[in-house]
């Protein structure tokens, strides 16, 4: 079973538009939603929520079916803004959470209290950001979900600090039936942790691809402007001119042997994608 089914989801505001936007995310699995400040990332994770009301497409979260009720109990989530009262310490909020969770553990949050090094007593308004989205992440983790959806969760956090919430994600999917949706503008984080990647860019779907192939299958070519012309149609995803030739992230695949081809990262991947902006451009594998 997938974690999550999207199919050609689309949400219309007066300046903006989340375009068909289809994926999937299996089960064990972390899947992250990448993309620059306004691209649709937030959007998408509120439509999936049913937060927002979507005007196209389709969503199926943990198998329910069109007109099922959203299993919340079974996902867990933290937004970009951890919407906790700010009068309320970790200890009130696990309180009102073992109320509303029938799996609430508390044992389990606080132990994840302790190792974010939380102090159980102090008032929600008097956490740094770097604090309250680990409390945010704490509360998540902590009633046995089977989803975790993430909206920039790393961000604000220290360098330390994002390395140790990362680990808790990839511990999470250990278990096979559990999965995560992560967005962030980090790209190096979800290079660590996510199995697969998603690239949004002004509301379009860029790429969804497994990690590990989209790195084997791309590579970064030095060449001059007629070195690149001589490319097979289709072999350059996007290029870079500079005063000492050309820079172009190609498709190894496509490109004749001979030619040195440097490794790449999904940050260099999304630049060069966002610059080029032509999602067409990528063959069919």
């Amino acid at each position: 079973m997938n974690a999550l089914e999207v199919r050609d989801l689309t949400k219309h505001y007066k300046n903006f538009t989340l375009d068909r936007l289809s994926f999937d995310l299996p089960m064990g699995s972390v899947l992250g939603l990448i993309g620059e400040n306004g691209a649709g990332k937030s959007t998408t994770l509120k439509l999936i929520l049913e937060i927002a009301k979507k005007d196209g497409g389709a969503v199926s979260v943990l198998g329910s079916k069109p007109g099922e009720r959203l299993p919340k109990e079974r996902i867990g989530v933290v937004m970009d803004e951890v919407g906790i009262h700010g009068c309320l310490s970790a200890r009130d909020l696990g309180r009102i959470l073992s109320g509303v969770y029938p799996n609430w553990d508390r044992a389990a949050y606080d132990a994840y209290l302790k190792r974010m090094d939380l102090d159980p007593k102090k008032q929600f308004k008097s956490y740094s950001r770097g604090m309250k989205m680990k409390l945010g992440i704490a509360a998540a983790l902590s009633h046995d979900p089977q989803l975790l959806i993430l909206d920039e969760a790393t961000s604000g956090l220290d360098p330390v600090i994002r390395d140790e919430v990362t680990d808790l994600f990839s511990e999470f999917t250990r278990d096979e039936n559990r999965a995560v949706l992560i967005s962030s503008h980090i790209v190096s984080d979800l290079e660590k942790i996510c199995d697969y990647i998603a690239f949004l860019h002004k509301g379009r779907l860029l790429l969804f691809e497994e990690k590990d192939r989209l790195k084997e299958r791309c590579g970064l070519l030095q060449c001059t402007a007629e070195e690149l012309s001589d490319l097979p149609a289709g072999a350059v995803l996007g290029r870079k001119v500079t005063p000492y030739g050309v820079q172009a992230l190609v498709d190894r695949g496509d490109v004749p042997a001979g030619l040195h081809i440097s490794p790449v990262d999904l940050e260099q991947i999304f630049i060069f994608m966002v610059k080029e902006a032509q999602p067409d451009a990528w063959p069919a594998v």
